[in-house]
């Protein structure tokens, strides 16, 4: 026996040497295991593309509960014989990255980035995100991602540029890219536009304050917007109002003098809230401006780009929003306005959670995606949508999980999905941020010029806007492979098998991949999505600074080894459920790693100096095989139907309950028994059952079940070298 196995399982001593030793062999790239003839150059072929972390900092206990899920995948399938890619990469985050950048440059040197100028300030964002990129790659690694590094993007790298500037003008030329002023969320304090999906509803509880608006009594959080409000808004079938008309106008003393307002009926209006009768700001409320659009009626700007009300609000004009809001409420209650207030009044305020900065919506000139306009379909078919047939890209996402060509795991996810594919609206692309894709717009005069390249000649000033951070990402699993280069790998790995990820980005990032990989390249970007939830601490609470409760991954894989941490992510988590996460649970794994050591000792201690050549199997370690065997098709039907925790369950529960307790147990009896045959036949059966218990918990928890492999007999094995390209055991 070696010698390795006299001393305790040491993961510190263990891992790095493991995963150098991965490394070295090449097998992480598909393309070495067919050279190598690990795996048949005509095999099916399994991909997936790693969700890119931000570089914007380090990795935390959720991205590590999705590393072990994927290299559970992409381990059983590589060992199934499939040529398996997993494909790495880093994003850039524009808006984190530059507001974490900015922050720091301030907070050292007192200047902005004006102060530095676009190249110099640029400069430093990439020395930023490189550092913080190789942080990421070292924990990647830490966590024993069996990444095929060679192949590894950036959402910002050259080849990805190119992707997204050919995405861009193709869009662009189809009309789906437009430029026009529509209401967009505005980030007052990094001065810039921000997705739906990067805003962050915060609770707040505040005054809510009931005016009188000449008969009418409406209600607001916000009496500082109100200085505009000349419309006043109720439901066409609200009986209370019904002396009132469309179109009908009233005078009224408002907060700067009389004004005229009109009457507009709109069935946007919920009756049963409030008075069921409300003034709008079209400038300043997404649903004021649609109400606004439908009945084509003027809109006003209120309060600046910085939070400062404009020449409308009259003697507050220049006040800051915060502080201009108690000066109003006392004139309108001088004047007589205030009906009454609430002061417990909770409502909900919407935030960048990028920046942290309150949201404003405005309205302003950007670029847009317009996800209703109706155009041909340029390819000979979507399975189902023929080619030529006018369709949307609201449609096209909606098409393809409706028709199960994507499939959400767990299922009830869909649900929410068309809910809001069905409310979504055409998507703001354009950032005011210099950090980012540039947008491939040039002008001169009056000329525009939309490109791939530069155009040529002099005087041509590119656009200032970046493109929202969701458009690269957008293109992830194709842009990745080569596209817009019709590369093999794009045509070998194309549409990708699985897209692991958080439930609280399908909208974010999902639902955009969809987008784009249908509507660029005429496929789906993946077969199914697997979403996993969010990992909270023991008590179930989310993790948070403030909390103090915040478990990192790699802190605890120093601690407790990495194979303690993947299981503790992985047993007791179905798909889509959050789950909890405390220093006990990863101590247990850490326990279970030492007693499949143990159990390695016990089986070599026992069976090497026993014969098993020309042994025929007794009737009871037949048995004990072949119920092994029944365990091993149960878990390998888990894992093919992304059932995890089961297949970690039942693989802990055999290799602790069954096979120490039991197995082992009785076979103690048998090895010190007087039977040579029966001793020679218990040998091959523990050492046939270790052998395949190891290869079935690999996938689980690879650096010990490597580390025991490399210390295995040679003598005794008619595998390979390496653990991780053995065949799965059935």
């Amino acid at each position: 026996m070696d010698d390795k196995f006299l001393k305790p399982y040491d993961s510190k001593e263990t891992e790095g040497a493991i995963y150098k030793l991965w490394e070295d062999s090449g097998f992480f790239n598909p393309d070495v295991c067919v050279e190598k003839g690990i795996t048949d150059s005509e095999a099916e072929s399994f991909s997936i593309v790693l969700p890119p972390p931000n570089v914007t900092g380090t990795l935390h206990v959720g991205h590590a509960a999705m590393l072990a899920i994927e290299d559970i995948l992409v381990r059983f399938n590589r060992m199934r014989g499939k040529r398996t890619l997993w494909l790495p990469g880093t994003d850039h985050a524009a808006i984190a990255t530059q507001e974490k950048v900015e922050k720091n440059i301030y907070k050292e040197e007192e200047k902005t980035r004006h102060d530095l100028g676009r190249e110099v300030f640029l400069k430093r964002v990439e020395d930023y995100a490189q550092e913080s990129r190789d942080t990421i790659v070292g924990q990647i690694k830490r966590m024993g991602s069996s990444i095929d590094w060679s192949r590894e993007a950036y959402t910002l790298d050259k080849a990805r540029n190119l992707a997204v500037r050919t995405a861009f003008k193709k869009m662009y030329d189809d009309d789906l890219i437009y430029r026009g002023h529509r209401i967009v969320n505005w980030d007052p304090k990094l001065q810039t536009t921000v997705s739906d999906e990067e805003v962050e509803h915060v609770e707040e509880k505040t005054t809510f304050y009931y005016l009188q608006y000449g008969p009418f009594v409406i209600g607001t959080a916000r009496p500082e917007t109100k200085f505009g409000d000349k419309y006043v808004v109720m439901h066409p079938n609200d009986k209370r109002y019904e002396e009132y008309k469309e179109g009908q106008e009233i005078e009224l003393e408002w907060i700067n003098g009389p004004i005229k307002a009109t009457i507009i009926k709109d069935k946007a209006i919920d009756m049963e809230f409030g008075t069921g009768v409300m003034t709008i700001t079209p400038w300043h409320d997404v649903v004021d401006f649609e109400i606004a659009e439908r009945h084509n009626l003027d809109k006003e700007q209120i309060i600046d780009y910085k939070g400062k009300l404009l020449p409308i609000a009259g003697e507050f004009a220049g006040q800051h929003i915060k502080k201009a809001r108690a000066l109003i409420v006392e004139k309108l209650k001088s004047k007589g306005l205030v009906v009454k207030t609430d002061e417990n009044y909770i409502h909900n305020i919407a935030t960048d959670s990028r920046g942290g900065g309150v949201i404003e919506p405005q309205i302003m000139m950007q670029w847009f995606i317009d996800v209703n306009k109706e155009f041909k379909l340029p390819y000979s078919e979507i399975n189902g949508i023929a080619s030529g047939e006018m369709v949307t890209l609201k449609k096209l996402m909606i098409h393809v999980v409706e028709n199960g060509q994507v499939e959400i795991i767990p299922d009830h996810f869909s649900k929410i999905y068309f809910h809001w594919i069905n409310n979504l609206r055409d998507w703001c692309i354009s950032r005011q941020i210099w950090y980012g894709h540039r947008i491939p717009v040039w002008y001169r005069g009056d000329e525009t010029y939309t490109g791939v390249e530069a155009p040529e000649g002099d005087g041509w000033k590119q656009d200032e806007d970046t493109l929202d951070t969701w458009f690269s990402s957008g293109l992830w699993t194709f842009s990745t492979l080569g596209w817009p280069e019709k590369t093999d790998d794009l045509k070998r790995y194309h549409p990708t098998d699985v897209l692991e990820t958080g439930y609280d980005i399908l909208f974010f990032w999902v639902a955009r991949m969809i987008l784009m990989s249908t509507y660029l390249t005429g496929q789906i970007p993946f077969k199914k999505v697997y979403l996993h939830g969010l990992v909270r601490d023991g008590q179930g609470r989310k993790m948070s600074k403030s909390l103090g409760n915040i478990i990192d991954p790699v802190d605890m894989s120093d601690k407790f080894g990495t194979d303690a941490v993947r299981l503790s992510l992985i047993v007791g988590t179905a798909p889509g459920n959050d789950s909890k996460l405390s220093e006990d649970k990863i101590r247990g794994y850490k326990n279970f790693a030492n007693k499949l050591w143990n159990i390695t000792r016990f089986v070599l201690e026992n069976t090497e100096e026993i014969n098993t050549e020309n042994i025929e199997l007794g009737a009871w370690q037949q048995e004990q095989i072949k119920e092994f065997e029944k365990t091993l098709e149960e878990i390998t039907g888990d894992i093919e139907n992304y059932r995890f925790y089961l297949a970690g369950e039942k693989l802990y529960h055999y290799a602790w309950h069954i096979f120490a307790d039991k197995i082992i147990e009785e076979s103690k009896v048998r090895l010190n028994g007087s039977d040579e045959k029966d001793k020679s036949a218990t040998a091959i059966m523990l050492q046939e059952i270790l052998h395949k218990l190891l290869k079935a918990l690999h996938p689980f928890m690879p650096f010990a079940t490597e580390s025991i492999w490399q210390h295995l007999p040679k003598s005794k094995m008619k595998g390979r070298e390496i653990l991780m390209v053995e065949k799965w055991p059935i």
